[in-house]
């Protein structure tokens, strides 16, 4: 038990895994608050998806109405969505890459791009940006990700 220890707590000494811990919670939280902003605007459009969430509106018919679908909640839905197809991978195989023993200032230029790519991406949605800058944040981020998921393969190919 004290080796397990010991090995656990020189992950916890690690500053790279201790830095993708860092960031992978901030882009945790933000996807987690992209879901509050959708409920704040199914909640303001009054537009739901579930019988049960329009019961305080009404009964029968007149709570049918509010049983629908808004462009706004809809364009949240899809950056959450555009979330979970990103930052998965990202927790992934940005574990792998903090693992694989990299610099710190190369794993901080990782992270930090990838977390304040997926910041702005969501800016860009919600705002939302003319085009290229949501395209450009997504595959800056995507970049990212393609960028460690190479070293932790390259890493695991001279084993």
């Amino acid at each position: 038990k004290s080796e397990e220890m010991a090995k656990l707590t020189q992950l916890i000494d690690n500053e790279v895994f201790r830095a993708y811990a860092t960031y992978a919670t901030i882009v945790l939280l933000k996807m987690m608050l992209m879901s509050l902003i959708t409920a704040y605007f199914r909640i303001t459009r009054k537009a739901f998806v579930n019988p049960e969430d329009t019961a305080s509106f009404g009964k029968g018919e007149s709570a049918k109405k509010y049983l629908r679908t808004d462009p706004d909640v809809e364009r949240v839905r899809r950056g959450h969505l555009n979330d979970l197809e990103n930052i998965v991978p990202f927790l992934g195989i940005g574990l792998l890459y903090a693992l694989s023993g990299p610099e710190l200032s190369t794993a901080l230029l990782h992270f930090r791009i990838f977390t304040g790519a997926r910041i702005a991406h969501t800016f860009a949605y919600l705002i939302p940006l003319p085009q290229p800058g949501r395209g450009l944040s997504w595959a800056v981020a995507y970049s990212v990700t393609i960028s460690m998921a190479y070293k932790v393969l390259k890493m695991a190919l001279y084993l």
